[in-house]
């Protein structure tokens, strides 16, 4: 009986594993560093008292030895404390690890780094990006749904009392924090819109609500698909300044899409009851595959062309189609593709006038100039009247475009006419003829601007610059081509001018004098070319560049005529309304809608911002009380249509710093710290440790079995 004394008490004295206390004390310097992506398994913690359980059940087990002698007694009973203590001790030990590396296995633990983000007083700011790009859709759902369902999970996960600003594409300005409830309710809400912001607003905006709630911090949540059009590959390192941002990835890489990318008409206005013709570019991006889509124009709803798309390896593809308009005024153009996988850039609009009534006069000194006559005539929509210089009508204005060609003299009568022409904001386009008499051509000069010839060049020269920003050269190309085949002058004048002339170069020699200069001294525009427009002074009017100029300078002058608009752009829209003043301010309407846009006058018309507050593609009406209508389309940004993403791997290697997270979003709609390649994966190491103890506790009772009784 002393013996089985000896043996149960020994069970209730065993102290706990030095080991297992090292770890406990260990640990706490560094738990407060270390997260989990599922804490809930962390309850699976309590099976540890499993092997505690049948560890103690097994030491209060004993069996009767009988001795044949009391004095081995002592013996026995030192040497079977030791062996249950080394038996038992370590196999209890090796199961309690083999445990508790599952359970934090299963909660996959990961570095927090709550030193960049514990601290001080803090505001939680949710961006959701909520753009076009967003609309597509990763199986059933669309990414959007995918990136509002895991910040209403982070929402309602928060610590009580907690406060949040939500910030998207169409409310990026919120200083104001707001309650659980209320910020769950505005994800909710949140829905697909034409405007979009930069990461950089959004930390200003983040950095702004941290000053207006005084927090130390501001905690950034940045759900997004990362377009590399939208994303910048490194950040700004002074505006993450007192901000720990977390980038959220919610993508569906090699997604199809096909959209229209240009439109250009052939025409510069629209001819009633004859052939127009529109020149569209289409794209094809992602992962290609068999579809061939359709393309429509429809003009005024009415169907009017209609071509099958097919692209080569280039996923580039240009067609021309051909319609015909009934009627003058305003036509909506509508190009359309039935393309499934993203729909919001299936459509392309355009509202052009049909018989804009734009006159031309020409006051030739001499005879008429045949390449001028041509420009013109080539299209009905233009009215030409050409007449003697000194034979010129009196009202100059309902002219769009005036044109002197071949002038040698400049006398004060006329010279205070094209001055008064330009103070109403009409255009001019001068074309001087060779003469010695430099000062018959200056003292007219002077009367509008300041503006002179200082020589005449006799080499012959080759124009070796186009200026790119000028309006003439804008519309025409989307990009100038670098091998673009410039004109040539075999003789030229020596323009000259002072800062009040506002000179602006649009074609230069390479010596930096112009061959065509634009001049605003008032509020038109004049342009004066350095030669004149005949064969014997040069290339010029047999150029590619004539005709289009003319043009341009036509419709600059008696407004536009072809209107589309990007949703978003930051360039004026210049429109010609008659009685259209600062008090008689213009309006866009469409669909119940009315706003009105940040609008400047410009000579005979008005600069109107339409695209910076038309944010919802579509056909808009611009008017003012007792002007004319004047249509405009817009369409969305096809920044937006080309869905190539930012590497999260990459990005995490640029944008890194204590204060920078990356999370994904996981299959469940929880977050999850990013795995790229630079993290280190705890929770493998947790399986890899779990598996080691599995083989010392299956060690640990092999050799017990071997050890003779």
């Amino acid at each position: 009986m002393r013996c089985m004394a000896v043996f149960v008490s020994g069970g209730p004295k065993m102290p706990v594993p030095a080991f297992f206390n090292f770890c406990c004390h260990t640990s706490i310097s560094y738990i407060c560093q270390v997260s989990f992506s599922y804490p809930l398994f962390l309850a699976a913690g309590l099976t540890l008292a499993i092997p505690v359980l049948i560890h103690l059940f097994n030491l209060r087990k004993y069996k009767t030895v009988l001795f044949p002698h009391t004095r081995f007694l002592k013996n026995i009973q030192l040497n079977s404390r030791r062996q249950s203590q080394i038996r038992y001790k370590w196999l209890l030990l090796s199961r309690l690890l083999f445990l508790a590396f599952v359970v934090l296995a299963f909660a996959q633990p990961y570095f927090a780094g709550n030193d960049a983000v514990s601290g001080g007083k803090q505001v939680q700011v949710i961006y959701l990006d909520n753009s076009y790009s967003m609309s597509a859709t990763k199986g059933a759902r669309r990414l959007l749904d995918i990136a509002k369902d895991a910040a209403a999970r982070q929402v309602r996960a928060g610590a009580a009392g907690t406060r949040y600003v939500i910030l998207t594409n169409d409310k990026p300005s919120a200083y104001r924090a707001m309650p659980a409830t209320e910020a769950y309710n505005t994800i909710q809400a949140t829905e697909i819109t034409a405007a979009t912001i930069s990461v950089d607003r959004v930390l200003a905006a983040a950095a702004t609500a941290r000053e207006h709630e005084q927090a130390d911090k501001a905690v950034v949540y940045y759900y997004s698909d990362f377009q590399q059009s939208a994303f910048p590959a490194i950040p700004a390192n002074e505006q993450t300044r007192n901000i720990v941002f977390y980038g959220i990835p919610v993508q569906v890489p090699g997604i199809p899409n096909v959209y229209i990318d240009t439109v250009m008409l052939t025409n510069p206005v629209l001819q009633a009851d004859r052939s127009n013709y529109a020149v569209v570019r289409t794209r094809r991006t992602g992962e290609s595959n068999d579809a061939h889509p359709v393309l429509n124009l429809a003009v005024n709803g009415q169907v009017k062309s209609a071509a099958s798309l097919s692209f080569d390896e280039s996923d580039v593809r240009t067609d021309t189609l051909s319609f015909q308009v009934s009627g003058n005024g305003w036509q909506q153009l509508s190009f359309s593709l039935n393309d499934a996988t993203m729909r919001f850039d299936d459509t392309f609009r355009i509202a052009a006038r049909c018989a804009p009534n734009l006159s031309v006069l020409v006051l030739n000194e001499g005879q008429m100039n045949p390449y001028i006559q041509a420009a013109f005539r080539a299209w009905n929509g233009f009215r030409i009247n050409q007449t003697d210089v000194n034979a010129s009508p009196e009202d100059w204005k309902p002219y769009s475009l005036v044109i002197l060609n071949g002038i040698t003299g400049i006398n004060e009568s006329l010279g205070k006419k094209l001055s008064e022409t330009l103070n109403d904001g009409h255009t001019i386009c001068i074309f001087p003829g060779r003469t010695a008499n430099i000062g018959a051509l200056n003292d007219g000069l002077k009367l509008i601007g300041d503006i002179q010839i200082a020589g005449t060049d006799t080499s012959m020269q080759m124009a070796s610059q186009l200026q790119p920003g000028s309006q003439l050269v804008k519309d025409l190309f989307e990009k100038v081509p670098d091998n673009v085949q410039l004109p040539t002058a075999n003789w030229h004048y020596i323009l000259s001018a002072g800062i009040t002339a506002n000179q602006q170069s649009v074609l230069s020699f390479r010596n930096g004098d112009p061959l065509l200069a634009r001049y605003s001294p008032t509020q038109g525009a004049l342009y004066l070319c350095a030669t004149a427009a005949d064969p014997e002074s040069g290339n010029f009017p047999g150029s590619y560049f004539f005709t289009p100029f003319l043009y341009q300078m036509a419709m600059q002058g008696g407004g536009g005529n072809v209107y589309a608009v990007r949703a978003g752009a930051t360039e004026p829209t210049f429109v010609t309304l008659a009685n259209a003043t600062e008090r008689n301010t213009m309006h866009a309407y469409a669909h119940g809608t009315d706003i009105v846009p940040p609008q400047r006058p410009n000579g005979a018309g008005l600069d109107v911002y339409a695209g910076s507050v038309l944010q919802e593609p579509g056909f808009y009406a611009l008017a003012a009380p007792a002007t004319d209508t004047v249509q405009l389309a817009v369409n969305q940004d096809k920044a937006e249509s080309d869905p190539v993403y930012r590497d999260i791997a990459q990005l995490a290697g640029t944008w890194k710093g204590n204060n920078i997270k990356w999370q994904e979003v996981n299959s469940s709609g929880n977050l999850s710290e990013h795995s790229g390649a630079s993290e280190f994966p705890l929770w493998k190491v947790c399986v890899i440790l779990a598996l080691v103890m599995l083989g010392v506790e299956t060690w640990l009772l092999a050799r017990n079995r071997k050890r003779p009784a």
